[in-house]
């Protein structure tokens, strides 16, 4: 019969281990996983108030001057889009590290203060595959959706009221022109205009893009996957 392979050294560590160097262990490992989780998610908050700042002075720019173009509106939307991006990608990393800290809380603290005879799981392996080969738990659609839901669909519909505002709103296009809405829907779409691309265009193109926007927010299925667990998230 063949002999097993002679243990490791790391194996040995491990089966060495007492319990109480087994809690310290996880006590430090928590507090790193602790530390890492909260760098993401200052991350997370940095981008958003990159977004929120952007939105603020593309409105002052927009709306404080009536030789300003509602261009910018457009374009402010494009980098706020950006920004959620980038968000989004930072939010799987942030993922990875808040599952394994909600791991600990689960399975472990909360056997401690509260046990429950029948609650077992296998989580010390899950976790122990997840530091040898690290993998994101969300999709990049599934992070999308969850920022857009919960922060950046509101940007979104501020941009949304001020372009609208600006395109119908004379005093807000030409200096001179008493305040008012625009007289007819002609003359809201030929302010819609950008350059050579007919306001027509620009609305529909716009109506399009919001479109989808809401329909990635709301009306994609999204696993919730830990998020299922309580009503507390990101």
């Amino acid at each position: 019969m063949e002999q097993p392979p002679p243990p490791q050294v790391s194996d040995k560590l491990a089966r060495g281990l007492t319990s109480s160097e087994l809690a310290t262990t996880l006590s430090h490992f928590h507090r790193a996983e602790i530390a890492r989780m909260a760098g993401w998610r200052d991350r997370l908050d940095r981008t958003s108030n990159w977004a929120i700042t952007v939105v603020a002075a593309m409105l002052s720019v927009s709306l404080s001057a009536a030789n300003a173009h509602h261009g910018v509106l457009l374009f402010a939307m494009l980098l706020i889009t950006l920004l959620l991006w980038i968000e989004a990608r930072r939010y799987r990393f942030f993922d990875v590290y808040r599952a394994r800290v909600r791991q600990f809380e689960r399975y472990y603290f909360a056997q401690i203060f509260s046990p429950q005879p029948d609650f077992a799981s296998n989580w010390l392996s899950i976790l122990g595959e997840s530091l040898r080969a690290p993998r994101f738990l969300v999709s990049q659609r599934a992070s999308l959706a969850r920022r857009l839901r919960r922060n950046y669909i509101f940007m979104y519909l501020i941009l949304l009221l001020a372009w609208v505002l600006k395109i119908t709103t004379p005093a807000l296009q030409k200096e001179g022109v008493d305040v008012g809405i625009a007289g007819s829907l002609h003359d809201a779409l030929a302010g819609a205009a950008l350059g050579p691309v007919p306001g027509a265009v620009v609305v529909v193109l716009v109506v399009l893009f919001y479109a989808g926007l809401f329909a990635a927010a709301y009306l994609v299925p999204d696993d919730e996957g830990e998020l299922s667990h309580g009503d507390v998230h990101v």
